[in-house]
């Protein structure tokens, strides 16, 4: 097979690009295509990019690196000018507009669908207020071009042959949006990075980027109200300074921290605290690799990628629900084994198997059903 894997955009070393890095591993001749592409001499190490990506005409607009999300109304254009003509397979990793390229009726077109483009869809009044668009001539604008995306990225997903959802949540999404079945294959979780400490301290952590869906600023309130627990933050991004106003003196803190001391609090912490309603959620799984348990918001992802024995969830996005959820927790007891047992079925080794074979297959019939029509 030929394969062309075409990604979204490449600025920063997250959680897509921890799978593409995977993707690469299963097909290392692949060829990347990509909306931009600004990464690190590092990040571009850690993924494994061996060769040049191909990126579109946005790479070349005025100030592209800093502010590429501008450029959204023109990116359906830009991934449609990918030529991809030369192979078989071209697997799209997508949350936003990849999936929308050209491919023909000889080519397999495979979509790893990390969700369908949030912002355009079920997630836009939210997104609206938090960008302060909901009224107002630039609110207008945006609510047009959120429209325009929606018909786009509807009419793009019939292009696709199949979805591969990162959750059963996502899966039901992408039935909502685009009317389509999906295979769920979970995302890869680096579990040999992230090794079971020797003791357990009374403080809980949480850490994330302090965005406001990640609801930080929740959990900072819940432990202010609660002067007999100790929290510890890890964590930068635009609403620190707010979060830290709220913070009581049993809540510490830290800003950004390098990953060894990540590490170090999940392999010492005596429960991570996770409020947001996430896709998949990587950082709950890092917890539990780590021997910790969790206390975390029961809707999304994390429904299905924590067990009964390996934490406890809190019904709604309030302090009193979480602090209801810590004081449950307190009351139970749970084993650092069978956390780390949980987190191990997510490792990358089970993704390339996964992946590997999802493909293989979808060649298989996709050749198997152009043959009988010939």
């Amino acid at each position: 097979m030929r394969v062309a894997i075409v990604h979204d955009w490449l600025s920063v070393y997250g959680g897509a690009e921890r799978v593409l890095r995977e993707m690469l591993k299963c097909y290392p001749e692949a060829d990347v295509f990509s909306v931009i592409d600004f990464l690190s001499a590092e990040d571009r190490a850690a993924i494994g990019l061996k060769k040049g990506v191909v990126t579109s005409f946005i790479q070349n607009l005025p100030f592209s690196k800093k502010t590429y999300r501008s450029y959204l109304p023109l990116m359906p254009l830009a991934v449609e000018q990918f030529d991809l003509s030369g192979y078989d397979v071209v697997i799209s990793s997508s949350s936003a507009v990849s999936k929308g390229v050209l491919t023909g009726p000889d080519q397999l077109h495979l979509c790893m669908c990390y969700s369908p483009m949030r912002y355009a869809w079920d997630l836009q009044h939210q997104y609206l207020k938090e960008s302060g668009l909901t009224s107002g001539l630039k609110g207008w604008m945006a609510k047009a071009l959120l429209s325009f995306m929606r018909i786009w990225d509807f009419r793009t997903g019939a292009g696709v042959d199949e979805f591969i959802a990162i959750s059963n949540f996502i899966a039901r999404r992408i039935n909502k949006v685009y009317r389509r079945k999906s295979t769920v294959i979970y995302p890869p979780v680096d579990v040999d990075q992230f090794s079971m400490g020797s003791s357990r301290e009374n403080f809980y952590f949480t850490a994330s980027r302090m965005v406001p869906y990640k609801k930080i600023d929740l959990i900072v309130e819940a432990f202010s109200g609660m002067p007999d627990q100790k929290l510890i933050v890890v964590g930068d991004g635009p609403d620190f300074e707010k979060i830290r106003a709220k913070a009581g003196s049993n809540v510490t803190l830290l800003g950004y921290q390098s990953f060894d001391v990540l590490r170090d609090h999940l392999q010492r912490t005596k429960a991570f605290v996770f409020a947001a309603e996430e896709d998949f959620g990587i950082a709950p799984l890092e917890a539990q690799a780590c021997g910790a348990p969790v206390i975390a918001y029961g809707r999304g992802a994390a429904l299905e990628t924590l067990r009964k024995d390996t934490g406890v969830y809190f019904s709604e996005q309030t302090t009193a629900s979480i602090q209801e959820a810590v004081r449950r927790f307190d009351s139970l007891s749970f084993s650092p084994d069978a956390c780390r047992e949980n987190a191990q079925r997510f490792a990358p080794d089970r993704f390339r198997r996964e992946f590997t074979d999802f493909v293989t297959e979808s060649w298989r019939k996709f050749r198997l059903n152009r043959e009988v029509a010939l």
